[in-house]
């Protein structure tokens, strides 16, 4: 066991409160619960990522929608169909079996609607915190997954890692 005079010892415990896994566990538990309270059950966290990607690029084939929300193609699919059934997106069939997926009219509409509420969340997830934590916090939110970002089952791909590896 550590002493308070090892200089080894990571500022990190044992403590489970004190554990990074367990505490971005515990704030996906809660960014859920609370977007269920402020945004209902229609459309889950995942199902409005993808169609918010499909909002800022419309036509994007499902590997690369994949790709660009950090979902594995599986999922991806199945999701594309669960949208489709509802009547939010479109699936059209390119060559070599691809898909290119569009947002329908009431795609949109829903996603219209969503904003007073996805607004609340993004001010309740911070609420508290005041501007300079709430920046921080996204900040390193934001550097803790790039710096991880191989390590998920499904890495981020952006437009620019595209390119690089070309």
């Amino acid at each position: 066991m550590a002493t308070s005079t090892d200089t080894s010892t990571s500022a990190i415990s044992i403590d489970l409160y004190d554990q990074p896994g367990h505490l971005i566990r515990r704030a996906h538990q809660i960014s859920v619960s609370m977007f269920h309270d402020l945004i209902g059950r229609e459309v889950t966290p995942v199902q409005y990522a993808v169609l918010r990607m499909l909002q800022e690029l419309p036509g994007l084939d499902q590997v690369t929608l994949a790709q660009r929300v950090g979902l594995d193609t599986s999922t991806t699919a199945d999701i594309a169909v669960r949208l489709e059934a509802k009547g939010w997106i479109v699936r059209e069939v390119l060559p070599r079996r691809q898909r290119r997926l569009l947002l329908t009219p009431a795609g949109e509409q829903l996603l219209d609607e969503l904003v007073p509420g996805v607004n609340a969340l993004n001010h309740g997830l911070l609420d508290g915190m005041g501007d300079e934590d709430a920046r921080e916090l996204l900040r390193l939110l934001r550097k803790f997954v790039h710096l991880n970002n191989d390590q998920s089952r499904a890495p981020l791909r952006s437009a620019s890692d595209d390119a690089n590896s070309n």
